[in-house]
């Protein structure tokens, strides 16, 4: 880092040479010719190119870094156990007309879950059903009452999200009634649900690496 760049960082862009601990900003060392390479590819400003450098982004990740997408950022889905056979089972039902009911957790996670599906199935023409027990008479995750009526209401397929890699013994009550697909990412045990898919990294054989 040359000493001009030093002192010009030094004197920091927005005259702030301080923390608000007190702390005095230093700035990072980076790869001059790295800088002046992003800068030239990319006609970014020459201090915003020093920046990223010293960030550690290289030249050919810069697209990535700068316009992220949720496809480049996030790892092929079909990694997980019994993902694609899930997601062939969801996409029978859609192209079937069958029924298709979520029964989702009462947490932010099981809630932000079941919109998506519902927004997903919405956006294809498809209504759904779905089933959030109740904590305080229900408990939690999957019990064989609720899942009866959602199988006697028409439900040709049950889904559940963030919840089910317990609940083996819930499933046994419609066996044969509606299949079921497990989406779930709690600790699995050794011996999982007898069902149509279960999709979670936290599976014993999972071996996608995630969490």
């Amino acid at each position: 880092m040359d000493q001009q760049h030093t002192r010009q960082l030094e004197r920091n862009v927005f005259n702030v040479s301080r923390s608000l601990r007190g702390k005095s900003w230093r700035p990072r060392a980076f790869d001059e010719r790295a800088a002046n390479a992003i800068a030239e590819h990319h006609e970014l400003p020459l201090l915003i190119a020093r920046i990223l450098s010293a960030r550690g982004v290289a030249l050919d990740d810069l697209p990535h870094f700068l316009e992220p997408t949720l496809k480049a950022a996030m790892p092929d889905p079909s990694v997980l156990r019994d993902m694609d056979r899930a997601a062939s089972r969801i996409a029978d039902a859609i192209v079937g007309g069958e029924q298709i009911a979520v029964l989702a957790d009462y947490d932010v996670d099981g809630a932000a879950s079941a919109a998506l599906m519902s927004r997903y199935l919405h956006s294809l023409g498809r209504d759904l059903v779905v089933h959030v027990p109740d904590r305080i008479t229900e408990g939690y995750g999957p019990n064989a009452e609720a899942l009866g009526r959602l199988a006697d209401g028409g439900a040709s397929l049950i889904v559940t999200v963030d919840c089910g890699i317990a609940a083996a013994d819930a499933f046994t009550a419609i066996a044969g009634r509606a299949d079921v697909i497990v989406l779930d990412h709690h600790q699995a045990g050794e011996v999982l649900p007898d069902v149509a898919g279960v999709v979670n990294p936290n599976r014993l054989d999972d071996l996608a690496g995630l969490e």
